[in-house]
């Protein structure tokens, strides 16, 4: 966690000033983002049995064939112990198979199963989850404004656990 030296939060709402309206409709964006991603991601394991990270992960495996541990993490954005996390679960259900390398012990890659291949076939889409597909979808000039426009956001707040950025939604503490 990140705590930043900027003015108390009193302060900061002055400094911003202006009209409060726009904001508010900001906020409520967000909300509808953030709940859309949640709510999708809750469907899918009702649907299917699996979190929406984990059928991320089907879905990678589905077009990949096989991948590194380290692979999935980086294509979903994730710390490699969540992959890991993630993958055992899904290993005791039998959707995956995890192997080690002949050359390399400690290389692991994962292959999706007949099983777990059936259960991605069957499951809600987006598998990849509605904003990994939005943004896959927004023209680059929108999502450079997006990233800038988050990136103002996160400077203006306090207190940051930028940790959580790694992290699969929804998340639970």
């Amino acid at each position: 966690m990140t705590k930043k030296n900027t003015p108390t939060a009193q302060a900061s709402t002055k400094e911003g000033g202006g009209n409060i309206a726009p904001r508010l409709e900001i906020l409520k964006k967000l909300r509808v983002v953030i709940r859309a991603a949640q709510r999708h991601s809750l469907w899918i394991e009702k649907q299917c049995g699996v979190s929406g990270a984990q059928l991320w992960i089907m879905q990678e495996l589905h077009e990949n064939t096989s991948l590194r541990v380290g692979e999935l993490a980086n294509k979903l954005a994730i710390h490699q112990t969540t992959a890991s996390n993630l993958l055992d679960t899904l290993e005791k259900r039998g959707y995956v198979v995890k192997t080690r390398d002949n050359k390399d012990q400690r290389v692991v890659k994962v292959k999706l199963t007949k099983e777990g291949s059936g259960t991605l076939m069957q499951a809600p889409t987006p598998a990849r989850g509605l904003l990994p597909e939005a943004l896959l979808q927004m023209p680059e000039e929108k999502l450079s404004q997006l990233d800038l426009g988050l990136q103002g956001l996160l400077d203006s707040i306090d207190v940051l656990d930028e940790g959580f950025g790694m992290l699969p939604l929804p998340f639970t503490m």
